[in-house]
């Protein structure tokens, strides 16, 4: 997909392979089949190494094994998130990936997928395409976003959730926080934050099970009158229990006036 070239351009650290039919998925050499990580047993154990060794490395110090288990699921599912948002928000088109149809490899920042099929409004020139599916409307096209992410990334809740000590709205709320941050952090590269914080807002206003709370956006002043956008995170990243000290500006740990502080020190650099 067109998307997938433009996402590389504007963030060269994530990079995705279409394969064809007759593609296949790639194994070893690094590479984390998406179904193998939810199936749980070795190649799930070597992914959340790498993250224990990770920690080790640039803190100084170990971290609880939970923790690992909920750095390892967040850096799977922030970009695999964006194997669904970013085709609907560039082209209005959201392709189905269950786990099988796509590989991870962390150190490359590279995706392999393989697309079955798309969802697509009728006036898109893709509509008679094999494998494409017509839905009626915008807001059916958000709900073909929800299922697609939820198809993809509930088995893989399954396999983490119990190394992560959570389990049911507390993973689906982290899920939530995936998908707006991904595409959040990708349009402000693009040059489009504000319509996407628009689109996330109907993408997920709350109360669309499975997901756990909303874009959940809001604005802050800062302090020469400037907007600062921000939002109240569904889930914990568990970054505290490393450095307490060092919270995220979106993190419900952090109050309004070190977001702001944050957000302004950010900018300025």
């Amino acid at each position: 997909m067109d998307a997938y070239t433009r996402l590389t351009e504007v963030f060269p650290g994530l990079g995705v392979m279409e394969l064809s039919p007759a593609d296949e998925m790639p194994r070893g050499d690094g590479w984390a089949e998406a179904a193998r990580l939810a199936a749980g047993g070795a190649d799930l154990e070597a992914f959340l190494a790498w993250d224990d060794e990770q920690v080790l490395r640039d803190y100084g110090r170990k971290a609880r094994p939970d923790v690992v288990a909920s750095f390892a699921l967040h850096r799977y599912a922030w970009p695999a998130c964006l194997l669904f948002t970013l085709p609907w928000f560039l082209v209005r088109r959201v392709p189905r990936l269950p786990v099988e149809h796509v590989a991870f490899h962390r150190g490359l920042g590279r995706m392999a997928v393989r697309i079955g099929g798309f969802a697509c409004l009728p006036d898109d020139p893709a509509a008679g395409l094999p494998g494409a599916r017509v839905v009626p409307d915008e807001e059916a096209l958000r709900a073909e976003v929800r299922t697609a992410v939820a198809e993809h990334l509930g088995p893989l809740l399954d396999g983490f959730g119990p190394r992560m000590r959570r389990r049911g709205r507390a993973l689906w709320g982290m899920a939530t926080d995936e998908i707006v941050e991904g595409l959040w952090y990708v349009a402000h590269l693009l040059g489009e934050e504000e319509r996407a914080m628009r689109e996330l807002e109907l993408l997920l206003p709350g109360a669309t099970k499975p997901y756990a709370g909303a874009a959940a956006f809001r604005e802050l002043t800062g302090p020469n009158g400037e907007s600062l956008p921000t939002r109240d995170r569904a889930s914990c990243c568990m970054f505290y229990t490393l450095r307490p000290e060092d919270t995220c500006a979106t993190c419900p740990r952090t109050c309004d006036a070190d977001r702001v502080a944050k957000l302004t020190a950010g900018a300025a650099s």
